[in-house]
């Protein structure tokens, strides 16, 4: 309800907000998973790509606009290369390693007795949780999509994994045009601006340093999440 903001290019925008606020229903909107508009009262309103109605698109031409990177990203009983060609089939081996060198999933990769040609089990099980982020991350790259969309991407990772994935992910954005969506309040002064989702509805919006001095929900949830607890 009542959601509204743009993201030209090379802007990042965090989408934040507490369980069940609305951020992964945006996502499904943007890539066409599901609709809107269907008449019934309250559903008014429209998503535009490059000022056109997403609906006027095909879904796979939507689709092929956006890299997407989500916690449970699958992989497939198959080598690393195959599991990365998933994401653009014609690719080269230097795009590949390209991708994977971004990244920084590339040296782990060649270290491994048969690199690039290594199995890695069913949903990667032979990797830890880090190196699947990291392949998934080299997929949504080797896309080459003009829109990186981050699902929650460290929803799975230990504080250590998380922090080094966040840092590769920062990188990556200052040269995309990316949505973070994401419950965890780590790192997002690297972004341009922050909407806090409440209940289906942006109730706060900002910098990461404004949010703070607000007092607002986006404070509650930063205090909440970063408080120390006194042992004494």
């Amino acid at each position: 309800q009542d959601i509204s903001f743009e993201l030209p290019p090379r802007k990042r925008i965090a989408i934040v907000g507490p369980s069940g606020a609305g951020k992964t229903t945006l996502i499904h909107l943007l890539v066409r998973f599901w609709e809107y508009g269907d008449g019934r009262p309250g559903c008014s309103g429209k998503i535009l790509m490059n000022g056109r109605d997403v609906q006027l698109y095909h879904p796979k031409d939507i689709r092929n606009l956006f890299g997407v990177v989500s916690q449970n990203t699958y992989l497939f009983n198959a080598t690393i290369m195959e599991n990365l060609l998933i994401a653009s089939p014609g690719a080269t081996e230097e795009q590949v390693i390209g991708a994977a060198r971004n990244a920084e999933i590339h040296d782990f990769i060649v270290s491994l007795p048969q690199g690039y040609h290594t199995w890695i089990g069913e949903q990667g099980l032979r990797l830890s949780a880090g190196e699947r982020q990291r392949l998934a991350i080299a997929r949504a790259l080797l896309k080459q999509a003009p829109i990186l969309i981050l699902d929650e991407p460290t929803a799975n990772l230990d504080p250590l994994t998380e922090q080094q994935v966040l840092e590769t992910l920062y990188g990556l954005m200052k040269r995309k045009t990316s949505l973070l969506i994401t419950h965890r309040l780590v790192g997002l002064e690297n972004v341009d601006e922050i909407l806090v989702m409440d209940h289906g509805q942006i109730v706060e919006r900002g910098t990461h340093a404004k949010l703070l001095a607000r007092e607002g929900l986006y404070r509650r949830l930063w205090d909440l999440q970063h408080r120390i607890l006194d042992a004494g």
